[in-house]
């Protein structure tokens, strides 16, 4: 099986937040993990904001770390048209339809989606992915 994993979904195996504990549990039961290039950005900008000293430096080491087990859609063109569009027709943030345009890439029928954003999540389910987490 193959799971799409969110930014706010990753963030929450190196900061302790609601629902850091079913994040992990999702992350640990599937053997093929994918994101976005994009949640380099996301997860390392929120480290930044939310830890510092050595817990910081930890959770970006563990961090790069484990994105190296992703596999990782780039956000070219094809991606970057299609998150364009459903901007526009369902109205999410860029970086959220970034993230449902990637998994959309990935063309698997009943692809689980694993995030924590209620307004990613509703719009994630109107395209037919399988949420996890919200």
């Amino acid at each position: 099986m193959t799971l799409y994993v969110d930014a706010s979904a990753l963030l929450k195996t190196y900061v302790d937040e609601a629902d850091s504990d079913i994040a992990v549990a999702h992350l640990q039961s599937d053997p093929v993990l994918v994101t976005s290039w994009v949640t380099a950005v996301e997860v390392r900008r929120n480290l930044a904001r939310l830890l510092d000293g050595p817990a910081r430096t930890t959770a970006m080491a563990a961090f790069e770390a484990d994105l190296d087990a992703f596999a990782l859609v780039a956000a070219g063109e094809l991606v970057c048209r299609a998150a364009s569009r459903i901007g526009e027709v369902l109205g999410v943030r860029s970086l959220d339809a970034i993230h449902l345009a990637s998994a959309q890439q990935l063309q698997i029928p009943g692809l689980p989606f694993l995030t924590f954003d209620l307004r990613q999540a509703q719009a994630a389910r109107s395209l037919g992915l399988v949420v996890l987490g919200s």
